[in-house]
């Protein structure tokens, strides 16, 4: 982490600097009382890609190019097929994951963009990062941020010990800049560093890991890949990104003119290689036998993903825009090669790491995810009901067992997804009292979120294009 620069006046021994030494004192015991407390209590790994759609690895069938990383990671762990991201979209999906509960219930999660706008993850909002913390974890984050900027807002302010990466939706892969403006850090301070974001990341948290490993303190650490977003460039694509600097429309040669199916395939094989570097990191380091591994993504897929046998994209919610592939490998949890059909959200990892971690919530704040270590070993889970919405074309959506309630603009359906997974055959009439029984319980439900965003855009408008041409991941 970079060093912070002070002022000689600063650095005075005052009461309150005192204070506040004391207090860092005793929350370092605490920590280790905690890590004595419970000495066999797992590392924890949280990947997450982004965009990545639910067929996109070779695991999950896609079929033009191999993820036989992944694939591996797979075979000793276990593969959901009914994984479920927050949102479907990037910011909301974040604010999910990272306070395990709806993203509707702050301003931050109700819907991107976030451009121009003083707004972001508050500091007081209790995070896994944060609870972790608390339980006695060195926390770290490497990647994408994407929940506010800095003076208010940023991962250091939200219980991370570290943070190595970008603050934005997305930036190239070679300057690391969009727009002309850098986006890369350390801690609180911008950097500047020479290479493939990808393969940066990567190097990053083995460096971070292998440093943990002298420490007696468990650790979590997302790392959060910007792969396989916008803009569409391979590892040897530097040529590409010298294109878009001084262009009239950016935009167009970063997102709607670029890329293609081979560059996309050159992106998936690069972030799928960077991953089994890290996972023989952690085997040489003896590190696998007490961390536990999710891979998992933020949201559906964009336009070079493969989201059979779904239908839908990145920004809606049929099934294509919010199913995401999890793989988990949890040692002497998991069995090699399982695979579970239950529905599980993006909210459920916090209640699952603080309650394997011997944490506690916050009531306050309490999940509205829960604890899947049942599934996770083989087992099933309670059927709950699974809700979201999206103001970008009226959307709403419900999934219970095998039923979805999905509403876009003014038109209605129910789906059994489980024969249909495409989203093809409207049951409606032919069960309407299951079709009444969804509206009605996501109707309850929304009323206790907060409404929708005024500031956002409007569902009248084409907010994929409006979002990306603002320069941000929506």
């Amino acid at each position: 982490m970079a060093s912070t620069k002070h002022s000689l006046s600063n650095l005075a021994v005052t009461r309150r600097t005192v204070i506040a030494g004391a207090a860092g004192l005793a929350a370092g015991l605490g920590a280790s009382a905690q890590a004595a407390r419970h000495p066999e209590r797992p590392n924890f790994l949280f990947i997450m890609a982004d965009d990545l759609g639910f067929a996109d690895l070779s695991c999950y069938g896609r079929t033009d190019y191999q993820t036989p990383e992944l694939d591996r990671l797979a075979r000793e762990g276990m593969r959901f097929t009914s994984a479920y991201s927050n949102s479907a979209v990037c910011t909301a999906t974040r604010v999910g994951l990272i306070t395990g509960r709806y993203q509707y219930r702050l301003p931050i999660g109700l819907e991107e963009p976030l451009a121009f706008r003083d707004i972001g993850l508050p500091p007081s909002q209790p995070t896994i990062a944060s609870l972790l913390r608390t339980a006695g974890y060195k926390t770290s984050l490497i990647g994408k941020w994407h929940l506010g900027s800095l003076p208010k807002y940023g991962p250091l302010q939200s219980g991370y010990d570290e943070f190595w990466g970008l603050r934005g939706g997305g930036i190239d892969y070679f300057t690391h800049d969009i727009f002309g403006k850098p986006d890369l850090w350390d801690g609180d301070t911008p950097i500047k560093k020479i290479g493939y974001m990808t393969d940066l990341l990567a190097t990053r948290a083995i460096e971070t890991f292998t440093r943990h490993r002298k420490s007696d303190q468990p650790w979590f650490m997302s790392l959060h890949f910007t792969a396989p977003h916008w803009p569409w460039e391979g590892p040897e694509d530097e040529a590409i990104s010298k294109q878009f600097i001084g262009s009239k429309d950016p935009m167009a040669l970063l997102h709607f003119d670029g890329g293609s199916m081979a560059t996309y395939a050159k992106m998936m094989t690069s972030l799928d290689t960077n991953i089994g570097r890290i996972l023989r990191a952690l085997r040489a380091q003896g590190l696998d036998k007490n961390t536990v591994i999710v891979f998992t993504s933020d949201n559906g897929g964009e336009r070079f993903s493969k989201t059979w046998p779904f239908s839908g994209r990145k920004t809606e919610l049929l099934e294509g825009g919010i199913r995401v592939p999890a793989i988990v490998r949890w040692p002497g949890l998991t069995r090699a090669g399982a695979q579970s059909d239950a529905q599980i959200m993006s909210m459920d990892w916090l209640p699952t790491f603080i309650a394997a971690a011997g944490g506690a919530q916050e009531s306050a704040h309490h999940s509205d995810g829960i604890d899947i270590r049942n599934a996770i070993k083989g087992g099933a889970l309670p059927e709950r009901s699974l809700f979201w919405r999206y103001k970008f074309n009226a959307q709403a959506a419900v999934r219970k067992g095998q039923w979805k309630y999905l509403k876009i603009r003014n038109n209605s359906f129910l789906f059994d997804i489980a024969a249909d997974p495409m989203e093809r055959a409207n049951l409606k009439a032919h069960q309407p009292a299951k079709f009444k029984e969804l509206e009605s319980s996501w109707a309850a439900w929304n009323a206790t979120m907060l409404p929708f965003d005024p500031e956002s855009m409007s569902h009248g408008t084409t907010g994929d294009q409006q979002a990306d041409r603002f320069g941000v991941d929506h």
